[in-house]
């Protein structure tokens, strides 16, 4: 095909878009039938409406392809496991009982069944389940789900592709099961596994899919010789039959490497890759393999994870070069579209000159149809287009907004010393013990308490104007109050005030610095039905005035024992943020360490002996390949100690991290400083206990043993168990007791009885030691 006929043979198309709805309708549909409100009926009903009105939209905006498969009540990675027949052995009857119950229960815990282990998904903050698997694992195809999707799809007139997960990366995120060796590897179940993807695909081209897309973002990541083979034999075999649909293989959030000679090789018909940020790489790799000739290229100019709009003359200039590399280019988001907010023009908030810098899911489809047509046509067809574009992008770049003089002399003046504690490790150590006098084991919480209904009233009453400033105050002392009271009462050692003020741990911080914007409906899906609003971080940072001081001190003034201050880490600030793409990630970390250190001081003036700074996105903004991960680990670390370092001996630095996979940042860790660190570790059964024991670390611990993310009430025999093999990695005099996250999505009597059992598994395992 030549170039003039490939151009106008160009489509647009996205991955995946915004499940929740406009009202986040999915999330209160589910949350429902949990709560035994709403029927299956009811909730499958709201599911089709959702589907089939996202499917509508984009195609009156323009897109050529739909994709299918990728609505989930919970989780797509989940939904892969239902497909292949994985189901854990323990959830076995309860899905055999009933699918939708039984669905939801892998995903939370049943009765007395435990829930999968939840992680990061690679660098996002989507969480996914992972897979539990075993030499034992026998798969079975269940492709209803993906065969109904695409029927219902066709059945509007709509040209529809269904999406999969790819074999090749649903094992390399499996997990062994439990009871498995550890040393079990997942990838050894390939050939056992990719006849049910054949059967599947096999189910789908029966329904009416032209075109499968299959997901493969794991070969983004460093792969060893035998995993690239891997992936050579599954898409060799996969390719093979005659009667399959045509089959488009897709990776993003980073370049391909390695793998890109490999999937170019194999017998599929079409590739999507990534061409935004890192990955941007695929442009020369493309070019270095021959391009792709005979096959389609779904080419992401559109970053799919940010909500800046597009440079739209760059993104056209990409397309131009890979039209001479395949025999047919599109035009598609770098990713799902899951990762952004529905639709910018809701944000009544944002002032109007803002908002032309801001693409969500809603203006990036426009864009990608802009990009489709002007390739298509040429650019005289979009000339309209790409004016406004540039001059929407030349107004954020000398935007007053973007640019604080004095917030960057106090960055350029950072000194090394500025970021190291005045004493080593084992000299505060012993005066925080000489100063607090918690006992062996002690217990504490993550930070947040249950986000009751009156809370989130009081909260929407102020912001209405039904009451004033000095009633919500009441009712946040009256909270802090109930709060403070029960955990004395439990025994709990050191106190937190539970955030009843907090609306979100990095919103709530963000509308109080300079230089973020906050969205009223700028939801974005985290895990299941928990959705929450990334600020956008578009200027310098810095501290108008202190954020957490009167609610900490308040709190302190009806308790002698310690009350944590509770801060969230400059890291996770821009990593559950939009943040801004005009300057170097690190740049933009020392701003807000210092915005934070501030606060840290003050808090520490104010009589706070213990302070928490959370970073659980430490891990999960690990670059995705190795040989990028020591420039970022370098200005993380360096963020978090420029942070905390600040402060006398005798306070307590704690910080807190969550689902993520810890074992390879473990140097990074010990490089925080911080005197204490609680980690989730109830769903991964302790592992990050010997990880920190195997590389030395010399500082205190609590993986936690309450897994939060479940309605299960774990029993004090449980915690007192997974307490009893922290032992058997760390210390006594170094191990504490925790949950392993917050408890804001938590209701209360599940909380009072969960925290209750936990000081007695405290009490009864400090009872062995001591």
């Amino acid at each position: 095909m030549t170039t003039e006929s490939a151009a106008a043979a160009v489509h647009a198309t996205v991955y995946g878009y915004p499940r929740q709805g406009p009202n986040r309708e999915l999330k209160k549909a589910i949350e429902g039938y949990w709560k035994g409100r709403v029927t299956a009926d009811v909730l499958h009903r709201t599911a089709t409406d959702l589907r089939r009105s996202n499917w509508r939209e984009l195609a009156d905006a323009g897109l050529h392809e739909l994709p299918t498969g990728t609505f989930s009540y919970y989780d797509h990675v989940l939904d892969t496991t239902v497909m292949v027949g994985a189901i854990p052995a323990r959830h076995r009857d309860a899905v055999a009982a009933d699918a939708l119950d039984g669905y939801f229960a892998m995903a939370r815990g049943g009765r007395d069944t435990a829930p999968l282990e939840m992680t990061k998904w690679f660098d996002t903050n989507y969480h996914y389940l992972v897979p539990e698997l075993g030499p034992d694992t026998v798969f079975a195809a269940d492709a209803s789900k993906q065969v109904a999707e695409v029927r219902e799809a066709l059945a509007l007139g709509l040209a529809a592709r269904p999406v999969l997960v790819g074999p090749v990366t649903y094992l390399l995120l499996a997990k062994p099961a439990p009871g498995v060796p550890a040393d079990f590897d997942p990838l050894t179940l390939l050939d056992r596994l990719l006849p049910v993807y054949a059967d599947v695909l096999s189910d789908l081209r029966a329904a009416g899919a032209e075109w499968v897309q299959l997901d493969e973002p794991a070969l983004v990541q460093d792969r060893t010789p035998a995993e690239l083979s891997a992936a050579a034999r599954a898409y060799r075999e996969l390719g093979a039959p005659a009667d399959r649909p045509k089959l488009l293989v897709a990776s993003y959030f980073d370049r391909l490497g390695q793998a890109l000679p490999v999937l170019a090789k194999a017998p599929v018909d079409g590739l999507a890759l990534d061409f935004t940020g890192p990955a941007a790489a695929n442009l020369d790799d493309l070019a270095a393999v021959g391009g792709l000739p005979g096959k389609r290229l779904v080419a992401g100019v559109v970053d799919g994870r940010n909500i800046w709009i597009n440079d739209l003359e760059k993104s056209l200039s990409t397309l131009g070069t890979l039209l001479g590399l395949a025999d047919r280019v599109d035009v598609a988001a770098s990713c799902s579209l899951l990762h952004v907010p529905l639709d910018v023009t809701a944000e009544r908030d944002i002032a109007p000159q803002i908002a032309r810098w801001l693409a969500f899911a809603r203006q990036k489809t426009s864009e990608i149809v802009t990009l489709a047509h002007g390739l298509a046509r040429g650019t005289d067809a979009i000339a309209a287009e790409l004016a406004a574009n540039r001059a929407d992008l030349a107004s954020r770049a000398v935007s007053p907004i973007t640019h604080d003089d004095a917030v960057r002399a106090r960055t350029a003046a950072v000194t090394h010393a500025d970021a190291r504690r005045s004493r080593p490790y084992a000299e505060r150590a012993l005066a925080q013990r000489t100063h607090l006098k918690l006992p062996p084991l002690p217990t504490t919480t993550i930070g947040s308490f249950p986000q009751t209904s009156e809370l989130r009233t009081a909260r929407a009453d102020l912001k209405a104007g039904r009451i004033d400033t000095a009633a919500y105050d009441k009712r946040i002392e009256a909270e802090i109050r109930e709060v403070i009271s029960f955990q004395e009462k439990t025994g709990i050692d050191v106190l937190v005030h539970g955030e009843p003020e907090r609306n979100d741990m990095v919103q709530y911080f963000a509308e109080q610095l300079t230089g973020y914007l906050a969205t009223r409906h700028g939801w974005v899906q985290s895990y299941g039905t928990r959705y929450v609003r990334p600020p956008i971080l578009a200027g310098d940072i810095s501290r108008p005035e202190p954020m957490t001081v009167r609610w900490t001190a308040y709190a302190q003034s009806l308790t002698d024992r310690p009350v944590k201050g509770m801060l969230t880490g400059p890291v996770t600030m821009l990593a559950w943020s939009f943040v801004r793409d005009d300057q170097p990630l690190g740049e933009t970390a020392r701003q807000v360490a210092l915005a934070l250190r501030d606060e840290v001081n003050d808090l520490e003036s104010s009589g706070t002996s213990v302070i928490q700074v959370d970073e659980p996105a430490l891990r999960e903004t690990l670059p995705l390949r190795a040989a990028d991960r020591p420039a970022y680990l370098t200005w993380a670390t360096e963020a978090f100690r420029l942070t905390t370092a600040g402060v006398r001996s005798e306070t307590q630095i704690h910080t807190h991290m969550c689902y993520a996979e810890f074992g390879d940042i473990v140097g990074a860790i010990d490089d925080l400083d911080a005197d204490v660190i609680s980690l989730e570790a109830a769903r991964s059964h302790m592992q990050v206990a010997g990880e920190l024991a195997a590389h030395g670390y010399p500082r205190e611990a609590g993986p936690g043993v309450y897994d939060i993310h479940s309605p299960r009430v774990p029993s004090a025999a449980e915690a007192a168990a997974l307490l009893r093999k922290g032992l058997e990695a760390l210390p006594a005099e170094r191990l504490w007791a925790n949950p392993d996250c917050g408890l804001k999505t938590r209701e209360w009597p599940e909380v009072r009885a969960s925290l209750e059992n936990l000081v007695a598994a405290a009490r009864e395992v400090r009872g062995d030691v001591s």
